[in-house]
């Protein structure tokens, strides 16, 4: 469907001077796009990558957890257009906008694409027209179904993968795009979980060894031994032994409960009765911590009780919300994008900015009383500075 706004038009002299910074990129290597990461076609990760990192938040819950608690701390935004009547009309279709399959408003798109980035390091989205040339939906896209293309260091394609083929996108204006840390020169952004795939590996292995332990040790097995006391019990020595083992099996049948006799030398003990299982806590609690650390959260706010003095807390709350604010900037560009085009495709032409909500990680308390003592100390200076 042709819009107006996006239709196709002549190239003029002055587009191609606006395409062509290219052309002055002096620290890209000679040998064409086809080297390193600007391939022909190329894809931000491979499918086995994505299964690996999808893999990452099924099998380790507190990655999945944290990712969790990033999506609900990024917190919301609301749009102000210098326009008043504009600004309503915008607000409403934030508001209302139908998003992927059965969702509803801007923040079910945005935890989405959110999630998407953080896990696999680039997301991409899509507004959708209607009849009428308007944005009728946003759609989160499948990285396996796109791949970007380097035009030249500067610009890049996004394109649908349709039987085996790589096909530029009609309007790439309705496309959104963010990559997380990208590596200079390249594309592909990269995952909050890199890094994690070797430790979690190791934890893993350690929790698969605790289960088989438990399931060895909680499930006890018994060692019965007959011990012949003289030839004529040598001669019927197998006989025996089947029998023991029969009364055996019944006696320790499940559901049932009985008593075991037997006549002659024999004893039973439990099998690993004497073993002791590794302790567990100090590796579990390195690789926690190593996991952590990647993630970017306190731990009290994983549920994870380690030390930590008041001061300590106030100071991880500090931290992490300087995160969440880098997020925001990186979200900004999708946002201030599919809002720009919206008021465009309305016949807006006015100002707006994204204004998110504040973090508050810190008790009200103390932020209020942190206010009332900047306001004394104010109020002390200007009556220094009037004498």
């Amino acid at each position: 469907m042709k819009n107006k706004f996006f239709g196709k038009r002549r190239k003029t002299q002055e587009d191609s001077g606006r395409d062509s910074p290219s052309l002055a990129v002096q620290t890209r290597s000679p040998g064409g796009y086809g080297l390193l990461p600007f391939q022909e076609n190329y894809l931000p990760q491979s499918s086995g990558e994505l299964r690996l990192y999808r893999a990452l938040r099924e099998g380790v819950p507190i990655i999945d957890a944290a990712i969790g608690k990033l999506l609900r701390l990024v917190g919301s935004f609301q749009v102000c257009c210098g326009n008043p009547a504009a600004g309503r009309a915008l607000a409403d279709f934030l508001r209302n906008v139908p998003v992927n399959y059965g969702g509803c408003g801007i923040q079910a798109f945005l935890t989405a694409y959110f999630a998407q980035l953080l896990t696999y390091g680039n997301a991409v989205g899509e507004m959708v027209l209607n009849s009428a040339g308007e944005i009728g939906a946003l759609y989160n896209a499948a990285l396996e179904d796109v791949e970007f293309k380097a035009l030249s260091p500067l610009k890049m394609q996004v394109c649908r993968r349709e039987q085996g083929q790589s096909i530029p996108v009609d309007y790439p204006e309705l496309v959104v795009t963010t990559a997380l840390n990208p590596e200079p020169g390249s594309l592909k952004g990269t995952s909050l979980l890199h890094g994690l795939p070797f430790v979690s590996a190791i934890l893993l292995q350690i929790y698969q060894t605790i289960g088989l332990n438990w399931e060895r040790a909680g499930n006890v097995r018994f060692a019965v031994t007959y011990r012949p006391s003289g030839d004529g019990d040598r001669a019927l020595a197998k006989e025996r032994a089947k029998q023991i083992a029969a009364e055996w099996s019944k006696a320790m049948a499940k559901g049932s409960i009985s008593d075991f006799v037997t006549v002659g030398d024999v004893s039973i003990r439990a099998i690993g009765a004497d073993n002791q299982v590794m302790d567990s806590d100090i590796p579990v609690r390195q690789l926690l911590e190593q996991i952590v650390a990647k993630l970017g959260l306190p731990p009290f706010l994983l549920g994870l009780s380690w030390s930590s003095t008041e001061r300590m807390s106030s100071q991880q709350a500090d931290i992490l919300t300087s995160e969440l604010e880098a997020y925001r900037r990186l979200l900004n560009p999708m946002l201030e994008q599919i809002c720009s085009v919206w008021l465009r495709l309305k016949g807006w032409d006015t100002e707006f900015r994204v204004e998110w909500e504040d973090i508050t990680m810190q008790d009200e308390t103390e932020s209020a009383n942190a206010r009332l003592l900047n306001a004394r100390a104010a109020e002390i200076e200007a009556r220094l500075k009037g004498r």
